[in-house]
């Protein structure tokens, strides 16, 4: 997929963004040092394209209410689109889930399931296989503790790097 093509303003708004969630006109701006008006005309396009989908608070949960994390890999028995799509359709309705990536290698996919307790997830683990999701095998991993989370470092990742020429001359 050819990615949004990106200028230096851009990187520094979606970093601000990314860093801050959603903020004030004039704030943004001053992060991303353009004035207000065309700062919020790159937002405008970038949101247009599907670049910035929304905004988020990040909760301590832990500080709220215990939790059981489970990381879960899902192999399904066949591997037909219909078979993929009913998986996806039930998991996008399933609030317990709150990651899910299909992979490519031994797993189909690769799951976060936060719920109250470990019975809770046990009891949704046996819910979904009740649903004839042709769910092959499954492995849980449960998570005892959180040792990074974080999102991307943006402006790392969408910094092209020139190739370097040859400064070598032929005589």
């Amino acid at each position: 997929m050819k990615s949004f093509e990106l200028d230096a303003a851009d990187v520094r708004l979606l970093c601000a963004l990314q860093e801050h969630g959603q903020l004030s006109k004039s704030r943004l701006a001053q992060i991303v040092g353009l004035s207000p008006t065309p700062c919020w005309a790159r937002l405008t396009r970038l949101k247009k394209a599907g670049i910035v989908r929304g905004y988020h608070a990040e909760i301590a949960l832990a500080r709220l209410v215990d939790v059981a994390k489970v990381v879960v890999t899902v192999s399904l028995k066949s591997h037909r689109k219909a078979d993929f799509e009913r998986f996806e359709a039930y998991v996008m309705a399933t609030p317990e889930v709150t990651d899910c990536i299909a992979t490519g290698g031994g797993m189909d996919y690769v799951m976060t399931v936060v719920t109250t307790s470990l019975p809770a997830f046990q009891t949704l683990m046996e819910t979904m296989l009740e649903a004839e999701l042709g769910i092959d095998r499954y492995m849980t991993y449960f998570v005892t503790r959180e040792i990074k989370s974080g999102r991307p470092d943006l402006a790392r990742l969408v910094t092209v790097r020139a190739p370097k020429t040859d400064t070598r001359t032929t005589d």
